[in-house]
């Protein structure tokens, strides 16, 4: 890819200059693979791409939705588990229904996972699709009309989201918490084994629509706090003067509670997929990839 195009990328993220060097070291040969499989496949390819919250999966998502057009010439769509959160007021009843941690967006139970899957088979075959949007700063679901609409079939489906590919605990695994808001919020495990029983039942039909599988992964959930720090930040730099404007986003205190809701689940994960993807990347505390291992594998049709 050529420097001009990187330099472009890297101004419009934000990113550090030496984001390129990533970028052509590690991520070009991985458009390259994702271009191959697709050309093999002869279908629309779905990538799912997994990284806990702040690792740098919607930069990737970006990246390689540029490289694969730009340099291979296929059709690209990008979408995000974070599009398919339920609406303010859907979690709002699963509150008062299920438990009141369930209005907090983010954890398995509190996606449309119904929509999502026939978001992506409609993506797979010929004809127009709609892709919801979910805008965070008002933290609901924007109106249909503001959906994207893809009028003809993408080559590849770039899926990025944190939980993508998690699997269901044991029992005995909920019983203890693993933090103070499982402790003071969820004593009796009815928020987590809720969540749990989500992963067990609704979302593995979701997770089999992935052909390929790619995971940035943290060194540990410590990493997590600062990461989604810089996020909120540039969240809130990027909303200023905007009309939705900065009510929604979180200080530090309230984003120090918020990621608790993800810690059991990311430490699961970061401890049992890692030997499942085709494309894993491991990354430091500065995310800057330590060292990548690739698995080689047919597509199916």
């Amino acid at each position: 890819m050529p420097n001009l195009y990187i330099s472009a990328f890297i101004a419009q993220h934000h990113l550090p200059e030496s984001y390129a060097l990533k970028a052509r070291k590690w991520f070009s040969p991985l458009a390259k693979s994702l271009a191959l499989k697709q050309k093999i496949s002869g279908k629309t390819l779905i990538v799912g791409i997994i990284g806990s919250q702040g690792s740098g999966k919607s930069t990737l998502a970006d990246l390689l939705a540029l490289m694969l057009s730009d340099k291979y010439q296929l059709d690209v769509v990008s979408l995000s588990l974070d599009d398919f959160y339920f609406t303010r007021q859907r979690r709002e009843t699963l509150s008062k229904t299920v438990h009141p941690l369930l209005s907090t967006r983010g954890v398995p139970g509190t996606h449309d996972v119904g929509l999502a899957i026939t978001t992506l088979r409609g993506l797979s075959t010929e004809g127009t699709a709609s892709i919801p949007r979910f805008d965070k700063s008002i933290d609901d679901t924007l109106p249909e009309q503001e959906w994207d609409q893809v009028i003809s079939k993408p080559d590849v489906v770039l899926f990025e989201g944190w939980c993508l590919g998690a699997e269901p605990q044991s029992e005995e695994e909920l019983l203890e918490p693993v933090n103070e808001l499982e402790k003071n919020e969820d004593p009796d495990g009815i928020w987590r084994r809720y969540v749990n029983q989500q992963l067990r039942d609704a979302y593995p039909e979701l997770f089999n629509l992935i052909d390929t599988w790619i995971m940035l992964k943290a060194p540990s959930f410590d990493c997590v706090y600062p990461w989604r720090l810089e996020q909120e930040k540039k969240l809130r730099e990027s909303l200023s003067g905007s009309r939705s404007g900065t009510r929604s986003l979180m200080n530090e205190q309230e984003l120090k509670r918020f990621i608790q809701h993800y810690q059991r689940i990311t430490e699961h994960l970061l401890e049992t997929l890692p030997e499942k993807v085709d494309f894993l990347f491991e990354l430091d505390k500065n995310r800057k990839i330590i060292t990548s291992r690739i698995v080689s594998r047919e597509p199916t049709d």
